[in-house]
C-alpha cells in the first residue's frame, strides 16, 4: 500500500503523542547554541554538494522551553558547470516535544542559494525519535527550479536512522529513500554507516544512482559546539 505524504507525516506526528505517558525534565527557558563543522565532503541525502571537495559549515540555533526552534546555517557548495560555486543558507522554524523515551519534531526548512539562481526550495519536515531509532520524512512544498511551482514540488524523502553506543564510540547508520517527481530526475536509495566520537565522524556512503553519484564515498568531519546563551 502506497502512503500519501500527508498520511505518512500524520502517522509520524501522532504515534508518539498517543504513546507518551510522562514529561521529560524541564529544559532551559532559552537556549542559543552554535556549531562549527569542517567536513571533507558535503553530502546531502547521499549526494555530494561540493564536487567531493571540503566544506566549512556553521549553524546557529535558538530553542525555547515551550518547544519552539529557530535556526539558520550556511555552507559552501559547488554544483559544477554550469551552476558553479557559491554558498547555501538554510532557514528553519519548528516545534519539538520531548518525553522520557520518545520525542517528535516538525518544522519547515527553506534552503536558499543566493549565488545560484533558481535552486531555492522549501521542505516540510517531521521526525520521531525512540530509543536508538529515528524515523523521518521531508516533503518538498515549493521550489524555484521551474517557472511553475507545481512541476517540481511533491518530492518525498523518508529515512530511518539508528545509533549504538559501543565502548566510547557511537556506531550509526541511515537508510534513506528520495522519491522525486521531476521528469528526468531519478529517485534513489542511499545508505550511510558511520563512527562518531569527541566531535569527529567517519562515514561511508553509497547510493544506487548511476554514474559517479552512485560511487562509494568515504568522508570525515569535525564539529565543535558552543553555548551562546
Amino acid at each position: 500500500m502506497k502512503l500519501t505524504p500527508f498520511v505518512t507525516i500524520t502517522i509520524l506526528l501522532l504515534t508518539p503523542v498517543l504513546s507518551l505517558t510522562a514529561q521529560a525534565d524541564e529544559p532551559k527557558e532559552h537556549e542559543l547554541t552554535a556549531k562549527l563543522n569542517l567536513t571533507s565532503n558535503y553530502l546531502w541525502r547521499g549526494v555530494t554538494q561540493t564536487q567531493d571537495q571540503a566544506a566549512v559549515q556553521g549553524v546557529i540555533k535558538y530553542q525555547a522551553s515551550n518547544g519552539i526552534i529557530l535556526a539558520t546555517g550556511v555552507s559552501n557548495i559547488d554544483f559544477g558547470e554550469p551552476q558553479g560555486t557559491g554558498y547555501e543558507q538554510d532557514w528553519y522554524i519548528g516545534y519539538r516535544y520531548q518525553a522520557e523515551s520518545v520525542s517528535w519534531q516538525a518544522g519547515y526548512r527553506y534552503s536558499s542559494y543566493p549565488t545560484n539562481d533558481g535552486h531555492n526550495f522549501g521542505d516540510l519536515e517531521a521526525r520521531v525519535k525512540w530509543d536508538i531509532l529515528t524515523g523521518g520524512v521531508a516533503y518538498t512544498t515549493n521550489t524555484d527550479e521551474s517557472p511553475t511551482i507545481e512541476e517540481n514540488s511533491g518530492d518525498l524523502y523518508v529515512y530511518l536512522n539508528a545509533v549504538w553506543p559501543v565502548e566510547g564510540l557511537i556506531v550509526g547508520g541511515r537508510l534513506g529513500h528520495y522519491s522525486r517527481t521531476r521528469a528526468g530526475v531519478p529517485s534513489y536509495n542511499h545508505l550511510q554507516l558511520y563512527l562518531r566520537t569527541e566531535g569527529f565522524k567517519f562515514a561511508v556512503n553509497k547510493t544506487d544512482l548511476d554514474g559517479t553519484d552512485g560511487d562509494v564515498r568515504v568522508w570525515v568531519s569535525w564539529a565543535k559546539h558552543f553555548e551562546l546563551l
